[in-house]
């Protein structure tokens, strides 16, 4: 036997259904900070701290970052 149900709703009818929390607030907060950062500019610190917030990388991948960042901003 093979039960199919359909269910018609949107995305925000479906995350209250089952409970998931509302993070619409938290992007908003995320976007308007990442277009203020390509709007002032990014710095390659800055884009080493992204970089340690984004992912766990080891110490020689942030380095190899680095020093492509430093060779991009003309930095030796």
């Amino acid at each position: 036997m093979k039960v199919t149900v359909d269910v018609d709703c949107t995305p925000e009818e479906a995350r209250r259904f089952l409970g998931l929390p509302d993070l619409g607030p938290i992007h908003a907060a995320y976007i308007e900070k990442m277009q203020k950062a390509v709007a002032d500019g990014i710095t390659p610190d800055m884009a080493g701290d992204m970089m340690k917030a984004w992912g766990p990388m080891s110490e020689a991948g942030l380095g190899l970052w680095k020093q492509m960042f430093d060779q991009m901003s003309g930095k030796k």
